[in-house]
């Protein structure tokens, strides 16, 4: 009886979650999370009902459908429900799919089956009635059952015919299809909207609909809801004559017959799907005979005749348009490859890591060349391969600058001396902040999260007061000029009275923290704070020069040769000791907080993937609370290796290897109490 509660709450925990997911992507048209995390969700829930009979739930995605209609607009029932579709991922999907379909309708000599293939944008979906020819109405899909009535929004869209006088058009009829943002179009948009599909949503469901019409919206037709008298016998065929009576039909639909094909076909059109206009997730297969439809019927919520065979939501093909060289704090250069954007796992990409020259030289990328793109969970968008084949005849092959593109110094490779190898890392041979880029960056690292944490000066702030010279070192945000501020766009008295308000509660720090704001390389959180330990006072810090015996720290346990160097580096900068100088006027040290006697007291913990419900700094800050200690590396001073959402699977390796102890986040939570 315990076993079966605890289910029950597992699952109305899984389907609160997808009602809260399906509120932001449909109605507040602001998406949590990606398609493939929904996805998996979605497929949770319904295992978990074929799994436990006693299980449903009217918002459960085997009976629900999009979102509730907003309270905006007036409703409107569908006259025919507009159904879900099930989705397909792999061959075995597929297989497994058209070996119901046998069973359904008891057939036994397993003939290839014609599919009416046509590609799965990602848009709106909308409804519209046509009565003698005319537009009575038009409806979004709602939560299947009822919708918005959004007629005079849809009118504004050039592709949608408001009368048809073809002989062969029927009386009475749904017309079925997707609303839609071209990509080229979405460029002017991309500042308000994360991605296209929600640009065409947002522009849609407009109350004024002479705002609707300033938004360039499309419509591709694809299949009916109610029809009076319907006499066709194939869905194919259906598609013809919506092209004839003037809407817009997709190009790449077409007719395929056989599993097999459906999957070679499935593999070419994604390898080719970003020179597409629009955005498109995955290919619909629907039977193409209406008789075998009407046979087969729906299930639940969606139609036993059709399913959706889904891209990867993790990768897909775009063009790189240039490479940008990025210069890091530490004057650490990335490569960073300017791609055409394209929808993966419904996030907009337009820039993917090429991590480094090496890499560059390995997979030989160029500019110009089409490239496979992976992202998953929270790692940044990569070039995985190049397709060589699409290569141009003029490429010519890329080559790393041998000067920094900031500050115009050399730049290098580090010698390791514990690999005995050349970092693959160039790096810039400026110190301090004579480098306009790593001076940026160096900023930025003083106001952030773990260091100064100061709300409303985020990175692009930072950008913008550097641009207008408002900044130059880390001390000068102290002495900013609010009356400047102020008459900025986007600021008012508010905005600026909140800013000085965290600008002054900054200044009250700990030692460590205010070392670790500095971003001297190598010198992490747990560095700084065992420096704070040993120099006591930031007055001490500060005295710091050339002449001081650095070897003093080799007797620190956690401090080596590699901090000591870089310590080294950067008080022999007269900037940086500029930076200290000033720094010290405005700041007032607090005393860390002590936790002697903790329950985490010898611990060492590490973190891997995304907590949920909390930061990772905030989860750092519990555990030293609790005596434990973060490590930065997996290692065998390592006691607990704790994983989120989208772990690395490397780290786990390794933790595994060492028998590291490696927990959940709910585990983590217990401990905690």
């Amino acid at each position: 009886m315990i076993k079966k509660k605890e289910i029950i709450k597992e699952y109305n925990k899984k389907i609160e979650l997808l009602n809260k997911y399906n509120k932001h992507y449909y109605d507040k048209n602001n998406p949590l999370v990606d398609d493939i995390k929904f996805d998996h969700l979605k497929i949770e829930v319904q295992n978990l009902e074929k799994k436990y009979i006693f299980l449903k739930d009217r918002l459960s995605p085997t009976i629900s459908v999009g979102y509730k209609p907003s309270k905006n607009f007036e409703k409107s029932k569908h006259r025919v429900p507009m159904l879900s579709l099930s989705n397909a991922f792999d061959y075995e999907d597929l297989k497994n799919y058209e070996k119901k379909i046998f069973n359904f309708l008891n057939i036994t000599k397993k003939n290839d089956i014609e599919y009416s293939v046509e590609p799965k944008i990602d848009g709106i979906s909308a409804s519209l009635t046509y009565k003698e020819g005319k537009l009575i109405s038009g409806v979004s899909r709602g939560d299947g059952k009822e919708g918005e009535l959004i007629t005079e929004n849809l009118k504004t869209i050039a592709d949608i015919p408001q009368t048809i006088v073809s002989k062969s058009f029927p009386k009475d009829i749904d017309i079925r299809g997707e609303v839609f943002i071209a990509n080229k179009d979405f460029e002017y948009l991309k500042d308000k909207f994360a991605n296209p599909r929600n640009a065409a949503s947002g522009s849609l469901r407009q109350k004024n609909p002479k705002e609707t019409k300033k938004i360039p919206l499309r419509f591709i037709a694809y299949t009916f809801g109610y029809f009076d008298k319907l006499s066709l016998k194939k869905q194919s065929e259906f598609i013809q004559h919506l092209k004839n009576w003037g809407f817009k039909v997709s190009k790449f639909n077409k007719v395929i017959s056989g599993i097999d094909n459906l999957v070679i076909n499935h593999k070419n059109f994604e390898d080719q799907r970003h020179d597409l206009e629009y955005d498109i997730d995955g290919l619909v297969y629907k039977i193409n005979d209406f008789e075998i439809q009407k046979r087969l019927g729906a299930v639940g919520n969606a139609p036993r005749w059709a399913i959706a065979h889904k891209f990867s939501s993790v990768s897909s093909f775009s063009k790189i348009l240039n490479i940008d060289i990025q210069v890091g704090r530490t004057g650490a250069l990335t490569p960073v490859a300017k791609i055409k954007p394209v929808n993966i796992g419904g996030v907009v990409v337009s820039n993917a890591t090429l991590h480094n020259e090496d890499e560059i030289s390995r997979k030989d990328i160029r500019v110009g060349d089409t490239v496979k793109i992976e992202r998953a969970g929270d790692v940044i968008p990569h070039v995985i391969s190049v397709d060589t084949s699409k290569r141009l005849n003029n490429s010519k092959k890329y080559y790393f600058p041998q000067k920094c593109p900031s500050c115009g110094s050399k730049v290098i490779k580090e010698y390791n001396n514990l690999t005995k190898k050349y970092d693959a890392v160039k790096r810039c041979t400026s110190e301090g902040f004579e480098c306009e880029k790593m001076a940026i960056e160096k900023i930025k690292h003083f106001i952030s999260k773990d260091a100064l944490n100061i709300d409303g000066l985020g990175k692009k702030v930072v950008e913008k007061f550097w641009d207008l010279k408002f900044i130059r070192l880390p001390h000068d945000i102290f002495k900013l000029d609010y009356n400047k501020i102020e008459k900025l766009d986007g600021w008012g008295k508010l905005s600026v009275s909140n800013l000085k308000y965290a600008i002054e509660k900054s200044r009250k720090i700990t030692l460590e923290k205010l070392i670790f704001s500095l971003g001297i390389r190598h010198i992490g959180q747990e560095n700084a704070k065992i420096i704070s330990q040993h120099i006591k006072n930031f007055e001490n810090f500060s005295k710091i020069s050339s002449g001081f015996n650095f070897e003093n720290f080799l007797n620190i346990d956690g401090i080596g040769e590699t901090q000591i160097n870089s310590l080294k580096k950067f008080f022999s900068n007269q900037t940086n000791l500029i930076v200290i100088n000033g720094i010290k006027k405005y700041m007032i040290l607090k005393k860390s907080e002590k936790t002697v006697s903790g329950k985490f007291k010898n611990k060492t913990f590490m973190f891997t993937g995304k907590l949920e419900g909390i930061s990772r700094a905030e989860a750092k800050s519990l555990i030293e609370k609790n005596s434990g200690k973060i490590l930065s590396s997996v290692n065998s001073k390592l006691n607990y290796l704790i994983i989120g959402d989208k772990p690395t699977t490397r780290k786990i390796n390794q933790a595994i290897d060492l028998k590291i102890k490696v927990i959940k986040q709910e585990d983590f939570k217990k401990m905690l109490n």
